[in-house]
């Protein structure tokens, strides 16, 4: 059937598409019911305009193309603690003479050091504080910059007070963005996998089964373990980068002629610019091979102030809801300010 009038056009694609029985299918199986029943010029272009133009299938037909998502680079550091990355370990069991039922990672940016504190998983701000100015910046000195996700630990104004007064500035990831500290939840899940593999060999606590619950002895020996492995984006040890040499480690002591670890001055000072030149160089050949990586399934969103555009619902918990039910989109909303290629505000 040849069509003509536009009013018709528009009843052929409502009942192809909008009715119960057609069940607001995709674009090519509407093109296919149209081309059975009718024909007009430029049908197709019509078609794809009218299934673009559906408010319903926009919001809730589940986005399977690229994200709108491109990688930024986070500022390098120049030298080791200069960027520190912050998170928690919950839910542990609790160990150690005061019951840790959590632990503080820290992780150098510079060197891919990590620093494993145990603690509580209900310490307050000011807890947390105590225990990175007593166990922590003895160690390291002042961090230029610390990055950590939105824990309410970081929000409180007795943090933001101390960031102030070091000088120090705190960056803290968006929320569902967990990539701004991905180094931090690595580390976080390289310490739990050792703890589940070396949990029977600890030193007291042992359960009926003969299992060990107190994982807090076995934190020294897991940060040796971490710091003398080598790390894939520097391709040296942290130990390396830091001292210039490995420390001696217990397969060392089966060796019959140890090598001399202590080098003079001069020897030290060249073989460790080297180690950190490379280091360098390794980090920027990392960002480069990972950003490659991730753009190739990702691209850039091509908005601007003033456009309208559908938010997906997939991380807001105040939806009421069936979560089969929920619609996989919201808005239209409109663009008010937008700052970077991953963050924009609407309204």
């Amino acid at each position: 059937m040849t069509l003509t009038y536009r009013t018709l056009i528009n009843t052929v694609l409502h009942k192809c598409h909008d009715s119960i029985a057609s069940g607001n299918i995709s674009e090519d199986r509407m093109l296919e019911r149209v081309k059975t029943c009718s024909w007009w010029p430029n049908w197709r272009k019509d078609v794809a305009e009218y299934f673009q133009a559906c408010d319903r299938c926009q919001e809730e037909n589940r986005s399977t193309g690229q994200k709108f998502k491109m990688i930024i680079q986070i500022q390098e550091p120049k030298s080791s603690w200069e960027i520190a990355l912050m998170d928690w370990v919950t839910a542990s069991p609790p160990a150690g003479d005061r019951s840790y039922d959590a632990c503080l990672v820290l992780v150098d940016r510079y060197r891919k050091t990590p620093m494993f504190l145990p603690c509580h998983k209900d310490d307050t701000a000011m807890d947390t504080v105590i225990i990175i100015w007593n166990k922590v910046i003895s160690h390291t000195g002042v961090f230029r910059n610390i990055i950590s996700d939105r824990d309410q630990k970081f929000t409180s104004a007795l943090w933001k007070n101390l960031h102030n007064l070091f000088g120090s500035k705190l960056s803290l990831s968006i929320g569902y963005h967990p990539q701004t500290d991905g180094l931090a939840e690595r580390i976080i899940q390289n310490l739990e996998d050792m703890i589940r593999r070396l949990g029977a060999y600890g030193l007291e606590f042992k359960d009926s089964d003969g299992l060990n619950h107190d994982w807090c002895t076995l934190i020294p020996a897991l940060e040796l373990a971490y710091e003398t492995s080598i790390h894939s984006s520097t391709g040296k040890t942290p130990k390396m980068l830091e001292k210039g040499w490995n420390p001696r480690l217990p397969y060392d002591t089966l060796k019959k002629d140890l090598v001399d670890i202590h080098p003079t001055e001069s020897i030290f000072k060249m073989i460790l610019d080297k180690e950190r030149h490379h280091a360098n160089r390794c980090m920027q050949d990392y960002f480069k091979y990972a950003k490659e990586r991730w753009d190739k399934i990702h691209k850039p969103p091509e908005l601007k102030v003033g456009d309208l555009v559908l938010v997906s619902n997939l991380n807001f918990k105040n939806i009421k809801s069936p979560k089969k039910l929920k619609s996989s989109f919201s808005g239209p909303f409109m663009i008010k300010d937008y700052m970077d290629l991953i963050l924009c505000n609407w309204s």
